[in-house]
């Protein structure tokens, strides 16, 4: 499901790409250079997408215990540097149009293509966002919020620009530019920021760790003395899950077995992609900073 959403994300961002750039050529637009601009970086951003989906779904080797599903950090990372080149580059065309505004010929047809082209990404944005956060899969989570804030910056710009033909204020071209640019480099170090955070095994968040001692706490009923050292991270659409379980001494090695196979499985399903790792402890092991088990 994740590469059928990659492969349809990178279709439609060659489509919106060839509609914003005839946009631009109809109309000589910075505005809408920008925004074309931007467009080659969902291209690139697409095709990086779909390569480490496929090879993130790749199964553990004797190289990679843990799987291959970090790799598409490496797409969010990329994608996130890729836009904030593009911003660049919008600043650079946009500068020199500021101090040499000019009127713009042909914003009817223009105006009417990159509204079709935003259409088509406001789509795809909604859909990959959906897939993204179903799969757990932060290359198609990424993708789809950049191509949101695409959306968003294409509408500000068609307003823009047909403010500027209305009312003959050809700065406004040039003005909406550098602003796109902004947006779009603020983006990039977002993206940037979020995919270095799960490459450096940053944990779930408190309302997810929080569902998981709701999740311990309904399994163990008093039969556990306290639970300790808990830790979390996650990899890609996995996550990973470790903790210190401190047992009565009168407890079997058996029945400690079976305990954690229960919380195991308890656990598993109500967090699919969740890999669990308990290390039981006897009584003697307990800490007074631990969590006492219900």
């Amino acid at each position: 499901m994740a590469e059928k959403a990659a492969r349809l994300s990178l279709l439609v961002a060659l489509w919106v790409l060839g509609l914003k750039a005839l946009a631009y050529l109809l109309t000589g637009s910075v505005a809408l250079l920008s925004d074309a601009l931007e467009s080659t970086v969902n291209v690139a951003a697409a095709l990086m997408a779909l390569f480490t989906i496929r090879f993130a779904q790749r199964p553990p080797d004797e190289t990679h215990p843990f799987g291959h599903t970090k790799a598409e950090y490496f797409s969010a990372v990329l994608e996130g540097v890729l836009v904030v080149v593009a911003a660049l580059l919008i600043a650079q065309e946009a500068l020199p149009r500021l101090l040499n505004p000019k009127a713009l010929q042909g914003l009817g047809p223009g105006l009417l293509v990159s509204l079709f082209a935003s259409s088509l990404n406001g789509l795809l944005a909604l859909h990959l966002i959906r897939q993204g956060q179903a799969l757990r899969s932060p290359a198609l989570t990424a993708d789809g919020y950049h191509v949101l804030s695409d959306v968003l910056t294409s509408v500000g710009v068609l307003v823009g620009v047909g403010l500027a033909w209305l009312t003959g204020f050809w700065v406004l071209d040039p003005l909406l530019a550098l602003v796109v640019a902004g947006n779009i480099l603020l983006m990039g170090l977002r993206l940037v920021r979020q995919s270095v955070g799960g490459l450096m095994d940053e944990g779930l968040s408190g309302a997810e760790v929080e569902g998981i001692r709701r999740a311990i706490a309904r399994v163990l009923q008093g039969r556990a003395l306290e639970v300790h050292d808990l830790k979390t991270r996650r990899a890609g659409p996995r996550a990973f899950l470790e903790f210190h379980l401190v047992v009565p001494g009168s407890m079997s090695v058996e029945e400690a077995h079976r305990l954690c196979d229960e919380l195991e499985r308890a656990l598993e399903g109500e967090f699919p992609g969740l890999s669990v790792t308990i290390h039981v402890e006897p009584e003697s092991e307990r800490q007074s900073q631990g969590e006492r088990a219900p």
